[in-house]
């Protein structure tokens, strides 16, 4: 198998089954606060600060054809993306992990969230792992190119 593949296969697989595992302990009622950080379950049924909530079931389905769409364009053309497929695998691990929930449990499980002198928006581990992603993939992207810039010679 490609390297390509196995790379992004294996970080995937790794942020799928760390997500789902964590969003168990929250689904079996685990709850902690403290002054700045709260860990409890909550469902968000939009995206992003709970944005296009008003979509309701058709939100997963647009959500599927995304998904499908960026993973199909990222095969189709693999050598692209080769220095990028632990980003990828980032970004479609926690994804799909999301998407999982809105099928299983009518929205996405979030639980952290941060009140300590401002209240941001409640997040978990996926969206965590696809922001760091989308940042990896900014970085490579931009020392690239640095590479090619007339400057750099």
């Amino acid at each position: 198998m490609d390297r390509f593949y196995i790379r992004f296969l294996g970080t995937f697989v790794a942020v799928f089954v760390v997500d789902q595992i964590i969003k168990s302990f929250f689904l079996n009622g685990f709850d902690w606060n403290s002054n700045c950080i709260s860990l409890n379950f909550t469902l968000n049924k939009g995206v992003a600060f709970s944005m296009f909530a008003f979509l309701g079931e058709s939100l997963k389905y647009i959500q599927v054809v995304l998904i499908g769409g960026v993973l199909g364009y990222i095969l189709w053309h693999r050598e692209k993306f080769q220095m990028y497929a632990p980003a990828i695998g980032l970004l479609m691990g926690g994804g799909v992990s999301n998407l999982l929930d809105r099928f299983l449990h009518g929205g996405v499980v979030d639980y952290v969230y941060w009140h300590c002198g401002f209240d941001f928006a409640i997040f978990n581990f996926a969206d965590v792992m696809i922001d760091l992603g989308v940042l990896w993939i900014l970085i490579i992207s931009f020392r690239k190119e640095r590479e090619k810039s007339p400057l750099n010679n």
